[in-house]
Order: structure tokens, then sequence, then C-alpha cells
């Protein structure tokens, strides 16, 4: 009885011993891949600037889309502090009703993506 417990715990502190091993080398494989790869490659890419420049700014709406664009509205501004409330509610409720539509859009796809998914699973069980 005495050796089968021995054997049993010889054989867990083993098992945990080897998930040590095995976490030490997935944590070196990983460094290794992250300091060999050039993670600044995309970092000086103007192309990818101008593109979302663009499209943060491909909105018609007259509202500052950025933060630095509402704290320099707010510097520029010389309305009294209700009328700038006044303003950013506005402007928030336009933002929201953006947001609300891209939303919609995306779920409208996300739904379509998966009725055709489903469509596909049934045609191959029914196979």
């Amino acid at each position: 009885m005495k050796n089968l417990f021995s054997q049993a715990i010889a054989h867990i502190s083993s098992l945990f011993n080897g998930l040590q091993a095995k976490r030490f080398l997935a944590v070196v494989l990983v460094g290794f891949l992250v300091l060999t790869t050039n993670i600044n490659s995309g970092r000086d890419d103007k192309a990818l600037r101008e593109t979302v420049r663009e499209r943060v700014e491909q909105n018609d709406a007259q509202r500052p889309k950025t933060t630095g664009q509402w704290n320099r509205e707010a510097r520029e501004t010389e309305d009294s502090p209700g009328e700038r409330l006044q303003k950013i509610g506005k402007e928030s409720a336009e933002a929201f009703k953006e947001f609300g539509s891209g939303y919609a859009e995306g779920a409208n796809k996300t739904a379509g993506d998966v009725k055709e998914g489903a469509a596909k699973a049934a045609d191959n069980i029914s196979r």
C-alpha cells in the first residue's frame, strides 16, 4: 500500500516537472520569436497613415472626430458653457447615430454570414 502511494506521488510530481519544462520552453520560444521578428516594419508606413487619416475623415459630418480636434475646437470657441454643452450634446448624438448605423450594418452582415454557413452545414449533413 505504501509503495502504491509513493509511486502515485512520484508519477504526479514527474508530471508537474514536465509541465514546468514545457512552460519554460514555450516562454523561450515566444521570446525568441518576438526578439527576432521585425516588429517596427509597419511603424513608418506613410501610406498606412494616409489610409487611416482618410477613413477618419471620410464622413462629411462637421463634428470633430479626433481628440485633438475636440480640444482645438474647445480652445477656439468662445461660447458660454451652456452653448458649448448644447453643441457637445448635438455632436455626441450625431456620433452615436453614426456608430449605431455601422453597428447595424455589421450585425446584418454577420447574420447573413451565419445564415449562409448554416445552409451549407445543412447541405453537408443531408448529403
